[in-house]
């Protein structure tokens, strides 16, 4: 049988032959039962520091073997007062140098540690910490002693034996504890708070019926998005952990597992120790991170996911990161300053080992979204993992310092600067898809277009990551003054663009890229007036969205000013192209005398003023026809229409109908040429705009 090194050597392996030295010599007449009986006496007797103290330790014998429960504590004196210590239990004891002439009562004492080790180690599925109160206070006694014959000479080798097994048990005994009394994460209850969550915020976004980017041709359905206050709350808080004192091990076992942890660093098996608590803390955090729904997916995984289910995987992401970070990471970091607290070093570098793969799995799903495919409709959840992981870092440089902790940092930094870049990129993206989205169905009756209603919306709730944006933007230099932006625009128009934020400016160039794709779509209408119609409804509407939002406040009166402005203009386009026609049939060219009614001796007066009328009323009719199909959604829009024409076609119909009506609808021809009084054109032209076929005979009198 080989012998065991005399250092406290890293190995589980006692020796070549896997035979233990006998302990404790014992005289050659005590043999069989005798034997055990001698080894019993001989641990009670060195380590028993009082009679109380032996029969605790006869107690726990006799549960190894019944027929040591024929010992009594009065067969054995009071111990040497070497084996009598005042110090906790739990407490390793100091370097102690023994002596080149160990004491006979050193040695015994040794004898009865190396014994006690010995016996527990014949029944490894016992463990100590699970035994009576006391057991595992003696065994730590007997580690103790083990450790500290180390370097005794004459011991040394049965010492470092000794100390291997100890080693070994404690390792299984940290294991247990460590599993034993882990705290698990309420997972039902975290479910339903990061499901109460996720209801808001731009994710919501609802594009089912609107324009969609990547299908021009989409037709609209509904009014758009919800309002721009609408947010995901986690983003401003509320996590259910947030805040929280969570302890990740039952503080009661905190004492036993620093008493192992203690007597392992003191062992020199320190590696050992890293190795056991790291692989214990990496698989539950990891199991953490399921019950949170952070997922390890790879680049390729996360390219392939659909988007739905992609958003939901990102919004659980956001949740998790905080939770991980104010939750889980920081109980960790407590965890570890409590167990490996004689260790500096140590301490750090087992924080570290421990949770890297938890931040490597939350670094490799925000570098996976960094660089997936630029789409709009990702916007607002690469902002919600931006501004979640900007917000932690700071928190993550008190948890994670010194030399392990720096790459820790830097990479999630790195990750956080990938993000940014994506929220740029897609940003651009989306000003490319406005300036070449190049559907070509006009919207029928002059509508809203769906693209119109889409961007609008998507600004408005963009409006809420605004901070981070005019960091963001201003970081790459978008921020810079265009000076294209608004096209012919003038001195006050280059002043306002200069007073703007980096965010505001950017607002500013992706609308006029939505304003000058609108002008294009107006173009595909043949007739001038539904062109004015249909400027003046998505003119109107992008008005309305900024006012009654945030936009306002960002874009500020003078933009919203220009663009009232614009309407008015279309609103005057719109009168001389579609009346000015009809008007030129009730002008006066002399054809009658004033008063009198009287044209003359003239028959070819006569006609011609029938013709005039006769005219008018087709173009009326037409224009009846066409423009009651027509909508204007705005009620005051569509009302203040209606208010010019009247006040331009009215009294010109009053005054040429009061002049010449007599005259050509009278006798038995009456009714034959004034087809309407002026109330019926009022009539009629309050059904103008509605969006619904009206009837040229509608109030027309018999």
């Amino acid at each position: 049988m080989s012998s065991p090194s005399s250092s406290p050597a890293r190995r589980r392996e006692v020796g070549e032959g896997g035979e233990l030295p006998v302990p404790v010599p014992v005289p050659a007449s005590v043999v069989g039962d005798d034997k055990v009986l001698a080894a019993a006496q001989h641990i009670v007797k060195s380590l028993a520091t009082s009679k109380n103290a032996a029969d605790d330790m006869i107690r726990i014998l006799s549960g190894f073997d019944h027929r040591l429960s024929s010992i009594t504590s009065d067969l054995f004196p009071s111990p040497s007062p070497a084996a009598a210590s005042d110090a906790d239990p739990a407490e390793p004891p100091g370097e102690q140098e023994p002596s080149s002439s160990t004491s006979s009562s050193s040695l015994a004492d040794f004898d009865a540690a190396e014994q006690l080790i010995h016996l527990w180690d014949t029944t490894p599925e016992a463990l100590v910490f699970e035994a009576p109160e006391d057991d595992a206070a003696h065994y730590l006694a007997a580690v103790d002693v083990a450790v500290d014959h180390l370097s005794a000479p004459a011991v040394s080798a049965r010492a470092g034996v000794a100390v291997q097994l100890a080693m070994s048990r404690l390792e299984d005994e940290l294991r247990h504890l460590m599993l034993r009394h882990s705290v698990p994460l309420d997972a039902s209850g975290l479910y339903c708070s990061l499901r109460r969550l996720s209801l808001g915020s731009m994710d919501d976004l609802d594009t089912s019926s609107e324009f969609d980017p990547a299908t021009p041709h989409s037709q609209d359905g509904g009014a758009g998005a919800g309002p721009d206050t609408a947010r995901s709350a986690s983003i401003a808080g509320n996590n259910p952990f947030e805040d929280q004192v969570f302890d990740l091990v039952r503080p009661d076992a905190i004492d036993e597992i620093r008493a192992i942890a203690d007597r392992m660093l003191h062992a020199g098996y320190d590696s050992e120790l890293a190795q056991v608590y790291c692989a214990i803390r990496r698989d539950l955090l990891d199991e953490c991170l399921t019950v949170l729904g952070v997922e390890r997916l790879s680049i390729d995984e996360v390219q392939r996911i659909e988007w739905k289910h992609l958003n939901d995987k990102m919004k659980k992401w956001v949740h998790g990161v905080k939770t991980v970070v104010r939750c889980l990471l920081t109980g960790e970091r407590r965890l570890c300053d409590q167990v490996l607290a004689v260790s500096d070093e140590l301490r750090d570098e087992c924080f570290v080992e421990s949770t890297k793969c938890c931040i490597m799995q939350i670094r490799n799903f925000g570098d996976a979204v960094s660089v997936c495919t630029r789409s709009p409709e990702k916007l607002s959840r690469i902002l919600d993992m931006y501004e979640a992981l900007a917000e932690v870092i700071p928190e993550l440089k008190e948890l994670f310092f010194g030399s392990y902790g720096g790459d820790v940092i830097h990479d999630l930094e790195g990750v956080l600067e990938r993000l940014g870049d994506a929220v740029k990129g897609t940003l651009l993206e989306f000003g490319k898809v406005l300036q070449q989205e190049s559907s070509r169905r006009p919207m029928m009756a002059g509508e809203i277009h769906p693209m119109t209603r889409y961007v609008m919306n998507y600004l408005r709730l963009l409006v809420v990551y605004c901070d981070t944006l005019d960091i963001l933007l201003d970081d790459s230099g978008a921020g810079a003054v265009d000076h294209n932006i608004l096209h012919n625009g003038t001195d006050e128009d280059q002043e306002y663009l200069k007073s703007l934020t980096p965010f505001g400016r950017r607002l500013v160039k992706l609308i006029s890229y939505l304003e000058v794709n609108l002008d294009e779509k107006s173009k595909l209408y043949e007739d001038g007036a539904l062109q004015c119609i249909f400027s003046m409804n998505n003119t109107l509407y992008i008005v309305q969205k900024v006012k009654d939002s945030e936009l306002g406040r960002i874009l500020g009166d003078h933009w919203i000013r220009r663009r009232r402005g614009k309407i008015r203009q279309n609103s005057k386009s719109y009168l001389r192209v579609s009346w000015t026609k009809v008007l030129s049939y009730l002008k006066d060219d002399g054809h009658g005398s004033s008063g009198s009614g009287s044209f003359g001796s003239s028959g070819n007066s006569s006609s011609r003023i029938k013709e005039k009328i006769k005219n008018f009323n087709l173009a009326f009719e037409e224009l009846y026809r066409s423009q009651t199909v027509w909508k204007v959604p705005d009620p005051q829009l569509r009302e203040e229409l209606k208010i010019s024409i009247s006040e331009n076609v009215i009294p010109a119909y009053r005054a040429f109908t009061g002049r010449y009506g007599s005259l050509v609808d009278s006798g038995r021809n009456s009714g034959k040429y004034i087809k309407y009084t002026p109330e019926d054109l009022e009539n009629h032209l309050s059904d103008l705009f509605e969006g619904s076929l009206g009837s040229a005979n509608h109030s027309r009198r018999r």
